[in-house]
Parts: structure tokens; sequence; C-alpha cells
């Protein structure tokens, strides 16, 4: 890797440590197995990398000033306040379930929100979209970075190397929360109490956003 993509990489790297992605990567991870809690981490990284991308190549070509970027930044305070709230009605409509139950011996935990319990991509595709709409907000950031090594220029070898260090963060974060998972969430109490601290946790960052 060049120099210059070895800079894209690093800036993926510094980029997911924002309090709003991990806070996203948070909310969509709690109470998911290894399979989901992975795939989630990797789809978030791929929409956050194409949203910069598709949003790069447009500033390219329009002069778009710097306050209209900073509505990026009021759509990712938005959508994690707006899944804040939401987990937050889910916990105290009492709309979070758990059941255990055991394959060849060992013990299996679902939790899901709802009265039944369904086994759909909505998680995956929703944790995807998140990605897109979050990447929005890391335009402005992106495009000093690229103007710093390509005259501004954008392509995908950065948008790849940009991308990789950004889900190297997502997925670490992610085995963290597995970890968690596998070892806190044992009882329907501790799960709740997790989705509260997660809700509000997710507000006070969004609104930190707003008003930073």
């Amino acid at each position: 890797m060049d120099f210059p993509l070895l800079l894209i990489f690093w800036y993926g790297v510094l980029h997911a440590f924002g309090p709003d992605h991990l806070t996203a990567i948070a909310d969509f991870s709690i109470g998911k197995n290894k399979r989901k809690t992975l795939l989630i981490t990797m789809l978030f990284a791929i929409g956050h990398g194409l949203s910069l991308f598709i949003f790069a190549k447009v500033l390219e070509h329009i002069e778009i000033s710097d306050r209209i970027l900073a509505y990026g930044d009021l759509i990712s305070a938005s959508v994690i306040i707006a899944m804040g709230l939401y987990l937050l009605f889910m916990v105290f409509t009492d709309r979070i379930q758990l059941r255990k139950h055991a394959h060849e011996g060992k013990e299996h935990i679902h939790i899901w929100f709802g009265k039944s319990h369904e086994h759909d991509n909505v998680d995956t595709t929703s944790s995807f979209t998140m990605g897109l709409l979050m990447g929005i907000g890391g335009v402005r950031g992106m495009l000093v970075t690229l103007g710093a090594v390509h005259g501004g220029e954008v392509n995908m070898s950065m948008v790849l190397a940009f991308t990789a260090g950004v889900m190297l963060i997502f997925i670490g974060f992610g085995l963290l929360i597995l970890y968690i998972n596998e070892n806190f969430l044992g009882s329907l109490q501790n799960v709740r109490r997790t989705f509260t601290a997660a809700g509000l946790v997710s507000l006070v960052v969004g609104t930190n956003i707003l008003i930073g």
C-alpha cells in the first residue's frame, strides 16, 4: 500500500472511533449472535464507505458551501437520536424479549424486539442503511484528507482503503459487544438495562453533535 492510501486507511481508522459510529454499532449489535454481529459491523462499514464515495464524487463537480455540508452532521445526529428513542421505547413498552434454549448441550440466547420471534434481515439491512446515512456526515473530513493527498480527486482505491480502516475498528468493537452479549446478557433484566444504557448514550451523543 503506497503512502497516500496508507494515509486514507489511517484516516478511516481514526474516523471509526467517532462516538456516533461506535454508538450506532452498539445499538445494532447488542443481543446478536457472532455471525450477525460481524455481518452488521461489516455492512455498516461498507455502507459508510459507499456513501462517502458517492457524495465525494458529487462534490468534486459541484460548488457546495461549508454550511450545506454541515447538514451531514445534522443527518448523522438525527439518526443516532432516533435510534436512541427507539431503543428506549422498546424498553419502556416491554417489547424486548429473551428466550433460552440448548443445541447439543450448549445454551443459546435469543433476544428480539416485539411480541413474536421472527428471523429476518431487518437488522443487517438497517445497519447498511444507517452506514449510508451517517456517511454523509463524514464527507467534509474525507474531502480535507483527500485534498491533502490527491488534490481532492476521489477514486475507488481510496474508498476501499478508507473502508478497510473503518471496518477494522468496527469489527474490533463488534467483538467487544459480542463478548458483552455472551457474558452479561443472560437475563431479561440485564438486557433491558443494557438497551436502556445504549438508548441514553445515543441521545447524549446525538444531542452533543447537534449543539457542538
